[in-house]
């Protein structure tokens, strides 16, 4: 391995990916001490209240929110790191023997790339199996410590199936109680079977649902039957609490594999959440592309050797880094809330940062 690795990278890839990763991890580092400092200080009162254990604070709570924050910021992070260490190399003079030995501007890019695709690599686990994982572990703690919101929707219409629709009013979690339900069969366009209900009690126990003080009214042609003032009956529908809960980044505690089936789910029920699961999915697999982007423009505005020393770059980068999340944030808006189409809205922000990199990479000094 040492004599593969000495034949494919010489000393100077050596040194800039020991620069590269080693200013990288440094500052990630920093970031979650301060994240922690932040949150702890944020959330004290709550966790004095709540009386939660230290351990769980900090393998349940802390064990979630570090991954999170840390994996959103490592593309900014990586960006700062790059600018960093690179305007620091031109600043001593580094770069200019290195391009003046006969070394292209792409070779002397090479162990960026390298560096950043281990930074990528680590990125797109940490997206797609780590990250859901961790961020169960912090709902479960909020759930069973802060419980300081109410997570339950009004006015709920889903499809369960192609013949079976429901309209929920309200909906109490602390209970399990739904109140005033309506269930709907239909064959094709015509209604057979119409069935409404005061309440509706979920039992945890069976995994049923208990219709409450209700009536049906069966349709067929214009023959009708009504029987009113039923008081209870047990039935298995295709529906959980859950479905009529909500909370922020829910389904980015979520698996893969949880959210296909809730994507399938939902495209059959309609319920209006469809773009949010299609947005979570796509950008766990596009997010981690931001590296490549971030580093090669980061690269190509501090290569060059200004007056002023690193300032001049770094503040450039941190302009940038604000501008980067308004675009992101920007693009999460138009859609979910705009109609934007969600694979297109994860891909805008690496699409307008890539051809500001690439216009840089042109102007850069060679």
């Amino acid at each position: 391995m040492k004599a593969f690795l000495n034949k494919y990278l010489k000393v100077i890839d050596r040194y800039i990916m020991g620069k590269y990763l080693g200013t990288f991890t440094f500052t990630l580092g920093i970031f979650a001490a301060i994240i922690v400092v932040f949150d702890i200080s944020e959330h004290l009162d709550n966790f004095l209240k709540s009386h939660a254990p230290v351990k769980d604070i900090a393998f349940q709570y802390y064990a979630g929110v570090l991954p999170f924050f840390m994996n959103m910021l490592s593309p900014l992070i990586n960006f700062l790191a790059v600018i960093f260490f690179t305007a620091k190399m031109a600043n001593q003079t580094e770069i200019v023997p290195i391009l003046s030995g006969k070394a292209s501007f792409n070779r002397f890019l090479r162990p960026y790339f390298i560096a950043a695709t281990l930074v990528f690599i680590v990125s797109f686990i940490a997206n797609v199996y780590v990250i859901p994982y961790t961020n169960k572990l912090k709902t479960t703690f909020e759930d069973n410590y802060f419980n300081d919101f109410d997570p339950t929707k009004s006015e709920v219409h889903m499809q369960l199936d192609k013949h079976t629709y429901v309209y929920l009013q309200s909906y109490s979690g602390d209970v399990h109680t739904g109140y005033n339900f309506i269930l709907e069969k239909f064959n094709g366009d015509v209604m057979r079977e119409k069935i409404i209900a005061n309440r509706i009690v979920y039992d945890s126990v069976k995994n049923i649902w208990s219709m409450q003080d209700y009536s049906v009214r069966y349709i067929n042609g214009l023959r009708e039957k009504m029987i009113n003032s039923i008081p209870k009956k047990d039935t298995v529908l295709d529906m959980k609490p859950a479905d009529f809960e909500t909370r922020d980044n829910a389904y980015s505690a979520m698996s893969i594999g949880e959210l296909n089936k809730n994507i399938a789910k939902e495209r059959l029920r309609g319920t209006g959440v469809l773009t949010d699961m299609l947005f979570e999915k796509y950008r766990r697999y596009v997010y981690p592309f931001s590296s490549y982007v971030l580093m090669l423009i980061g690269v190509s505005i501090s290569s060059r050797k200004v007056r002023g020393g690193i300032g001049l770059p770094l503040g450039i980068g941190i302009f940038l880094c604000f501008f980067y999340i308004v675009v992101d944030r920007f693009a999460t808006v138009f859609s979910v809330k705009g109609g934007l189409p969600p694979l297109m809205a994860v891909f805008i922000p690496n699409i307008v940062f890539g051809l500001l990199g690439y216009y840089l990479l042109l102007k850069a000094p060679k």
